[in-house]
């Protein structure tokens, strides 16, 4: 078994490898080649979640499961709140073939997953991106969508402002006006990214302009809200996998109140392979719900591994 620590993960897996890797998930799904098994999600006490995040993609031969979770007191200990490792087997077998640190392959990953949504459903002439949200995996969600759209300007609101300046500092790297709005200020935005790990909601339907596209990328567990239902009802809903997005994502809340049917929801994958047309008009809303899947933890943990072979990097163990 091949063990790559979180150190080597930067040198080894690009956000153009991670956009490439979680586009061919979404696709070998529509397909009916990957799938993802139930998720397990507990709550520790004190905001910290644990769980494990697991499935099979045919297409690319992948096994494997994500064990990790959030944990809110970490950033006092001078480390990042969302903690994780991949563990890959062999399909055929079941024996470990690596076990991969998963912290940056998650956040590229979400960013990826957010930025494909932009890119297939966003409108073509979007100028202005918004961004609800500015902790760890802000930086990555802004840098992604820019990656896919060329934007004008930034605008973006935290619950605590004085996080917004990083933020701001990626968007002036960017060569992109940034701006700290109200809420209220995002009628503004063509497109708007959520990244929170809100209870509540926080944006309303009435902050959201007509033909805007939203991800909605914080929300990936039962109780969590960062968008009012009427907003998700008013939308054409996509999202990575159906049954997720019912049972912990951002739909979880209009599903539940009968606002929105499950029918109603496409996966993102259907879109990648032509089954679906995406945006139909410039007026529609459309929102990505990305509850983050294990198919894109192995895809992206796949690509770390492949690379650290090539370079002879990582410590191979026997088990």
């Amino acid at each position: 078994m091949l063990i790559i620590p979180e150190a080597l993960i930067a040198g080894l897996v690009s956000a153009d490898d991670a956009l490439a890797a979680v586009e061919a998930t979404f696709a070998a799904m529509a397909r009916g080649e990957a799938y993802n098994f139930p998720v397990v999600r507990e709550a520790l006490g004190a905001g910290r979640q644990y769980g494990f995040k697991s499935g099979l993609d045919r297409a690319s031969g992948s096994l494997g499961v994500k064990a990790g979770g959030y944990f809110p007191g970490n950033a006092a200990r001078g480390i990042i709140n969302h903690q994780s490792t991949v563990f890959l087997f062999d399909p055929e077998t079941g024996r470990p073939v690596a076990m991969v640190g998963g912290g940056l392959l998650t956040a590229l990953r979400t960013a990826a997953a957010s930025a494909i949504s932009i890119d297939r459903l966003a409108r073509r002439d979007a100028k202005v991106l918004g961004i609800v949200g500015a902790g760890h995996q802000a930086g990555f969600q802004l840098r992604a969508a820019a990656r896919v759209r060329a934007f004008d300007r930034v605008i973006a609101w935290n619950l605590h402002p004085e996080m917004l300046p990083s933020l701001g500092a990626i968007a002036a790297e960017l060569g992109l006006p940034f701006q700290a709005v109200g809420l209220e200020r995002m009628v503004e935005a063509d497109v708007i990214i959520t990244i929170t790990s809100s209870p509540v909601a926080t944006l309303m339907s009435a902050h959201v302009s007509d033909g805007c596209h939203l991800a909605c990328m914080g929300t990936d567990t039962v109780g969590k809200q960062e968008v009012e239902p009427a907003l998700v009802a008013r939308a054409s809903l996509f999202t990575d996998e159906v049954a997720q997005s019912v049972t912990l994502g951002e739909a979880q809340h209009a599903v539940g109140m009968g606002l929105k049917a499950a029918d109603a929801i496409t996966p993102l994958g259907a879109v990648l392979v032509g089954a679906h047309p995406g945006r139909v008009s410039a007026r529609e809303v459309t929102m990505f719900d990305g509850t983050g899947i294990g198919l894109q933890d192995l895809a992206v943990a796949g690509v770390a591994v492949e690379r650290a072979r090539e370079r002879g990097l990582g410590v191979e163990v026997a088990v």
